[in-house]
């Protein structure tokens, strides 16, 4: 059916947009978590406690992206709603199961994997029930929808901080479950549009039907270049991405002490980013076809840098404007990412091409920051692991500027080859004309001489 462009569709809008900012402010304020767990957990003996507590965080992030393409699948199977659902209690269940640990290990199985898989479950059907409710206010919608997790990201550390200096981690964490749970209700609000009785039985009917399994697992885009430089260039840029989202906290407590509030740190990132995503968005619908990589190679580019200031900045002013500039570039950076797929796959295979692009971003992403704790944990300080976590990106930024290169010859021997067909065609259409005249030619002289 036609999308109806409003309607019930503000109340999925709403609730979409609870979830980017549930999910992701909850993953983005990470680092007020960090230093927490670190003073919770961590003793003077242990020499290796900023690696063992980056991996919650890392673990979490990674896994959201992991499971994406497993998600995309069971929307397909059984539906937003019933996904979102499900995704929202087991994720509500995992973040309060990790308010009554004791110790830094099952955080990694209970915050890490229960809590983040269902994040991941409860986020991906929030990206695909909007497109069935708008069209024409699709961008407008979807603008509005990832504000959210802008929102929470510059919110929420100065609620945890508040939180856990009065009440604790562990009831910060059991309050944080809130945010779960009125995600849990918000999934109900995920209606499919189905309007008739026999629309119902068809769905019901094909259900668990797996005819259509290479639909739901579409390997084949990973034949187009194009698209292997992107799915494989943006995981190479992203193995320090998230490090300063982690260790940034911490960076400015071992290096300001408590004189400063590290939370408007993040209150930059998330303002930026917002701010970001109106403007490239709209930047990029200008930009035509795949030269839209080059908004994400600029991204990149200034991304790293960035990072590799982190540890020249001496004032606290400079690491603010640090970050509101990496804030305005990975604003740039995710809210492009659509529609460059569409632009590499088309329109047919762009979810599967999404799913797998987050599948694969999870490796780098749960990676980076525990290594970078380790770097800490043996040279005393964060400021090698800032400048290493700068390199990648910049890598990833190379890579991925020869895409609109490669898109274009793609183009032109796609092209090229009709018009193989059509000089074929006529060839063997003119030799069989010739043949033709030829045999007509020798029946005639074979006639004359009888």
């Amino acid at each position: 059916p036609e999308p109806p462009e409003g309607g019930w569709g503000w109340v999925v809008m709403l609730a979409a947009m609870w979830c980017n900012g549930a999910v992701f402010g909850i993953q983005n304020s990470c680092g007020v978590l960090f230093v927490s767990m670190l003073q919770l957990f961590g003793g003077s003996e242990d020499k290796q406690m900023a690696f063992k507590t980056a991996w919650v965080s890392s673990l979490s992030m990674g896994m959201v992206f992991f499971c994406s393409p497993i998600v995309s699948i069971f929307t397909d199977l059984f539906g937003c709603r019933k996904v979102a659902v499900v995704g929202a209690a087991v994720g509500f269940t995992g973040l309060l199961a990790s308010s009554f640990v004791s110790t830094i290990e099952p955080l990694y199985f209970t915050y890490g994997i229960v809590f983040a898989c269902g994040c991941s479950f409860a986020y991906q059907p929030s990206l695909v029930i909007v497109g069935h409710y708008f069209k024409k206010r699709l961008g407008l919608v979807n603008g509005i929808v990832t504000a959210g997790s802008s929102l929470f990201t510059v919110s929420l550390p100065f609620l945890l901080r508040v939180l856990i200096d009065s009440v604790g981690l562990y009831n910060t964490l059991r309050v944080l479950c809130i945010l779960m749970f009125v995600l849990f209700l918000a999934g109900f609000t995920y209606k499919p549009l189905i309007h008739s009785d026999k629309d119902k039985e068809g769905g019901k009917k094909g259900k668990f039907r797996f005819s259509s399994e290479k639909k739901i697992c579409n390997f084949s885009i990973f034949k187009i270049l194009s698209y292997r430089i992107w799915a494989f260039g943006i995981p190479a840029a992203l193995f320090g991405y998230f490090v300063p989202y982690v260790h940034l906290m911490k960076h400015v407590k071992d290096r300001f002490g408590n004189s400063v509030p590290e939370e408007v740190l993040l209150l930059c990132l998330g303002i930026t980013s917002g701010v970001g995503r109106l403007i490239f968005g709209r930047v990029a619908d200008y930009v035509p076809g795949a030269k839209k990589v080059y908004l994400q190679v600029a991204s990149f580019f200034f991304i790293g840098l960035m990072s590799m200031m982190i540890p020249l900045c001496h004032v606290f002013g400079g690491l603010i404007a640090v970050c509101l500039f990496m804030g305005l570039f990975d604003g740039c950076f995710i809210c492009i990412m659509a529609p460059i797929a569409f632009e590499l796959v088309g329109a047919e295979d762009v979810s599967q091409a999404i799913g797998f692009l987050l599948g694969l971003m999870s490796i780098p992403m749960t990676v980076g920051p525990p290594i970078a704790g380790l770097l800490r944990d043996l040279l005393g300080t964060y400021d090698v692991a800032f400048y290493l976590a700068g390199v990648p990106p910049i890598i990833g930024g190379a890579i991925l500027s020869f895409i609109p290169w490669v898109h274009e010859r793609q183009k032109l021997k796609e092209r090229a080859k009709p018009l193989d067909r059509e000089t074929t065609e006529k060839m063997l259409d003119n030799e069989s004309t010739l043949v033709s005249d030829t045999t007509a030619k020798s029946v005639k002289e074979t006639e004359s001489d009888f």
